[in-house]
Parts: C-alpha cells; structure tokens; sequence
C-alpha cells in the first residue's frame, strides 16, 4: 500500500504496525529517525483504529519534539470507512501543519492515494496524558463554556476563511455537495428507523415526522438545495461533524476539535447550528441562541475575515441548518459511544421554535 506522503505502505492490518514499521514511513519526514521500541498503552477498534502508545525514540526522534506518547490514527479495524481516514490525514498535513488552532498536534501522516482504498494515517498528541476532558455528549457545557466553544469554531472558520490555501485543495470535499453528506441520510435510514419507532422518541418528536419518517428526506433535500444554491458568503474549512463529543478541553481552557473526518469547504454556519443545538439544554437555547450567533459573528470578524454575512443573515440560515443535525442524531446508536436521545429532542423542538420547515419552503 503506496502512500502519496511515503514510499512506505501503511499497513491493512494491526499486527504489521510495529516499531520498524513506524521507523521506516517517518524517515521521509525525519531522516535518521529510528523509533526503538513501541509499547501499546490503549487500543479502541472501532470504525476507526485510535492506538495509543508510549514510544522510544531515538536522537534524531527526541530532537524533532516528537513526544513519547502519541496516538496512532488509521483504519486498522478494516471496516468501509467512506476514505474518513485519508481524508483525516489530508486535513492534518494540508491544513493543520500550516497554522495554530484548535485541533489536536499532529507529528507524521500519510496516505494511500488509491480511490478504493481510503487509508490514512495520523501519528497526533496523546490528549490523554494533559488531565483535560473529552467531551461527551451528556455533558451540561453551559451557555458560558458554549460561547468559548463557538469562539473556537471561529477561529478554525477563520484561518482558512477565503483562503488560496483553501480553493487549491482539489481533493478536499465540498459541504452538502459530497455524496457522504447528502447520502448521509439513506445510508443510515435503517438505523433512523429503529430510533423513530421507540416511544420515547415518539413522545417528543412534531406531527410533521411522527408517524411518518420518511418525511425527513424531503425535509433533508430542502436543506441541500439551499445549501448548494441559496446560501451565500465566502468559503472556509468546516470540520463537518462539531458536536462537543468530537472537542476536547484542555485543562488550560482551550477546547480543540477532534476526528476531522467530515472535514469539509463549506460555509461556517453549518458547524455553528450543528454544535449549538446539541450542547445547550432546550431553555438555554432558547434564551441565548441570537446572542451566541452575534458573538461567534464578532468573534470570526475579529480573525480578520472579510464580508462575513451580517447578523440577520446568519439568522436566517441557522434557521434552515437544523435537518443536518435532525437526520444525524436520530441515526446516533446509543452503543456507538456518544448517548444521543435528548440530542433528537433538543434539535427538533429547535426546528419547530425555528420553523424550520416552514423557512424550506416544504409544506405537507
């Protein structure tokens, strides 16, 4: 397996991810280096493989501020991954190698070019080690701590906001253009289903969606026609998937947004509505929403980008963001790792405060 980054291949499988392995695809970066012994500290094998290990490295290693932990990221579980994890790895040598913000640190990563194949590798920061918190989606972050994690959101909108840097990248997918993301919803329609027919999702979701499911398709097909050809204003990097389970806070503060797998070139207020409605309790929402969207808006200007939509604007689309978020969460299996029920509850009665579906124009 032939990366576009190494001559070295990465491996399909777990048990060829050794220390000499690792030697041999870092020296295209790091001449010399040589990664003397590796010792497995956590493994999770998911639909992507995040292997923790503790490192021995030589000089040339040490001298490069490669730490002693790092997390290796790829799919070794061999599950169909969409290229999540090439794409991932794209994203770290492409973007975040070039500017500070908030994601994790990256060290080394490659990539298999091959269209059928998708892999990537990433060899990232242990956040483990810092003490700081993964988020979880039944968290209560709190409207004060969601007003710094939408400023964190700006900054990553705002570093490649228009950017050269960003039209050049040929192979990064366009926001609700990608067959991933208008896909999305008849990939994962049979997991929708098991959710929709459970009481407890029947006790809150609208009329419009309650004995019919299918319905969210067109709803869903509104948002992408919007999306493709009403929303307007200047292009940026949208991490594609901003609820808190993919952010971490640091113990200094500093929240960073993790699995850029849905990374994106799209426009900001897909990540900002996605984020909002899960992370704040119905109430808060309600209370705080236009505040918070006027404060993420000061806080993207303030990054230096040029002819950001004004407020009302950003209103006007946020109001039609919610069917993303609607059609992901009730496909979330509670196994998968983040608990999503009050999630759904959350961005449906924000879809009906919104009217939604009123403002795609979408009448049953």
């Amino acid at each position: 397996m032939t990366s576009l980054a190494n001559p070295v291949g990465i491996p399909a499988r777990l048990d060829d991810v050794t220390a000499d392995w690792l030697t041999q695809i870092m020296q295209s970066r790091y001449p010399g280096i040589v990664v003397e012994d590796m010792e497995q500290v956590f493994l999770r094998n998911s639909h992507t493989t995040k292997y923790q290990v503790k490192l021995t490295l030589n000089d040339v290693g040490r001298a490069a501020g490669i730490p002693e932990n790092v997390c290796l990221k790829a799919n070794w579980a061999q599950f169909e991954s969409q290229g999540i994890c090439r794409l991932e790895a794209r994203f770290y040598e492409d973007f975040r190698r070039l500017v500070a913000f908030p994601a994790p640190r990256s060290f080394f990563e490659a990539w298999d070019p091959r269209e059928d194949s998708g892999q990537g590798l990433v060899v990232m920061e242990d956040l483990s080690i810092e003490g700081g918190h993964f988020g979880v989606s039944t968290d209560h972050m709190g409207v004060e701590e969601a007003a710094r994690a939408v400023a964190s959101l700006a900054k990553i909108h705002g570093a490649f906001w228009d950017s050269p840097v960003l039209h050049a990248a040929d192979w990064l997918p366009v926001s609700m253009v990608t067959p991933v993301d208008v896909q999305q919803l008849h990939m994962m329609y049979g997991f929708a289903e098991k959710n929709h027919v459970k009481p407890e999702y029947q006790a809150f979701l609208p009329g419009w969606i309650k004995g019919d499911l299918s319905r969210l398709h067109t709803v869903f097909d509104a948002l992408i026609d919007f999306a493709q050809h009403k929303e307007q204003g200047p292009w940026c990097l949208v991490h594609g998937d901003s609820h808190q389970g993919n952010s971490y806070l640091r113990p200094d503060g500093e929240r960073v947004w993790l699995d850029w797998q849905l990374v994106r070139k799209g426009r900001p207020i897909r990540d900002f509505t996605y984020f909002v409605l899960g992370a704040l309790t119905i109430e808060e929402r309600r209370a705080n929403e236009r505040d918070l969207l006027r404060h993420y808006r000061r806080c993207l200007v303030e990054t230096g980008a040029q002819n950001v939509p004004d407020d009302e604007t950003l209103w006007e689309y946020y109001r039609r963001w919610p069917p993303y978020a609607m059609q992901a969460w009730i496909a979330n299996m509670d196994e998968w790792g983040q608990k999503g029920m009050h999630i759904v509850e959350r961005i449906f009665v924000a879809g009906e405060d919104l009217r939604t579906v009123e403002a795609l124009g979408v009448t049953f």
